[in-house]
């Protein structure tokens, strides 16, 4: 009787701490990815929120400059502003869901020309292929918070001189005449800033050989990028490249 009784009490406390606990373990990583979803969904629906006063003719054509000019004026602490760059393709201007994963890259350096790997969040790999085509990264510093912090963004060349200036794209939201309009976007050394390159890193052989045998970011992009433009379709066609080169 002792015995059943003994073992009636174990099997009480084993179903009180053991079952909840293994419960726990099993299913933390899948709560944890929940709350990563919904902390995306915040910066995600902000954005969204807030579109119409970023594209009040609803052009976001090529409007990444636009997006970070945006999010570098708010009074954000560094980690929001990271997160923030995070939902939207800094070449096409398109918002990016939650739950889209970044593209591994690689860019030339604005003044070295030395190659930099660093992971790029975008609408569709088009987007990938022409960023690093036809943009650079650059690194630069600003301060959050009253925090300075350093971070590596994605340039490209003044366009607002440019003759043939895309018809699809606001030029109002990127130029004043033939100078860059330093309300709508943001400058660095007359280079403008499109986007922002996550965890920027110089490139390692393997780095490079990864997105070179990668079948979207090396064998696709190859393809693309050795494309006449008049014949690119696909993503952004040729508005970001007539912007950028």
């Amino acid at each position: 009787m002792h015995l059943a009784q003994f073992y009636f009490k174990l099997n009480k406390y084993f179903a009180l701490i053991i079952i909840p606990l293994f419960i726990s373990i099993i299913f933390s990583p899948l709560q944890a990815n929940e709350n990563t979803i919904k902390n995306e969904e915040y910066y995600y629906e902000t954005l969204r929120v807030n579109w119409g006063d970023m594209f009040p003719d609803g052009n976001r054509n090529a409007a990444g400059p636009k997006f970070f000019k945006y999010l570098i004026d708010q009074d954000l602490d560094f980690n929001d502003f990271v997160e923030y760059n995070k939902r939207y393709c800094p070449v096409s201007g398109s918002l990016i869901r939650p739950g889209s994963a970044p593209d591994f890259i690689s860019m030339l350096e604005e003044s070295t020309n030395h190659k930099t790997c660093g992971y790029m969040y975008r609408c569709c790999w088009p987007c990938t292929c022409d960023s690093m085509k036809y943009a650079k990264a650059m690194n630069i510093s600003h301060k959050f918070k009253g925090v300075e912090e350093q971070f590596t963004v994605m340039t490209i060349d003044n366009p607002c001189g440019k003759e043939e200036f895309p018809l699809e794209v606001n030029r109002d939201y990127f130029c004043n005449g033939e100078e860059m309009n330093m309300d709508q976007v943001f400058a660095v050394d007359e280079k403008m800033v499109i986007g922002f390159l996550h965890n920027p890193t110089s490139c390692s052989n393997s780095d490079l050989l990864a997105i070179n045998s990668h079948p979207v970011v090396g064998e696709q992009c190859n393809v693309r990028n050795n494309t006449k433009e008049e014949e690119l379709i696909s993503g952004m066609g040729d508005i970001f490249i007539k912007l950028s080169k």
